[in-house]
């Protein structure tokens, strides 16, 4: 037996709810990050399923893309992070309530 379309886009939907679960229950920034990059990854999951399952490499070369974009977006957002870390001494959301420095 073979996993079809459906058993991709279940994993999918699982990782994107475990990450949303994530993001809404937990308080520490850097979880809350990597729970956003698990949710984009669910979603390039099921980008490259339909691409693979109509036969059409669009959106397997899109999916390159958007990891390219996202390695960015980690370097950028894990700097941040840092320099919010060295500022307030803290990763908790509730304990940052202002951005001004």
């Amino acid at each position: 037996m073979t996993p079809g379309l459906n058993h991709y886009l279940v994993v999918s939907a699982l990782l994107f709810c475990l990450g949303l679960f994530g993001v809404l229950a937990r308080r520490n920034l850097i979880v809350i990050y990597m729970c956003l990059e698990l949710m984009l990854n669910a979603a390039n999951l099921a980008l490259v399923a339909f691409s693979r399952f109509n036969a059409n490499l669009n959106g397997q070369v899109m999916v390159f893309f958007i990891i390219t974009v996202a390695a960015a977006e980690v370097a950028v957002g894990l700097a941040l992070i840092v320099a919010l870390y060295r500022k307030r001494q803290t990763a908790h959301v509730e304990d940052l309530t202002s951005l001004r420095f």
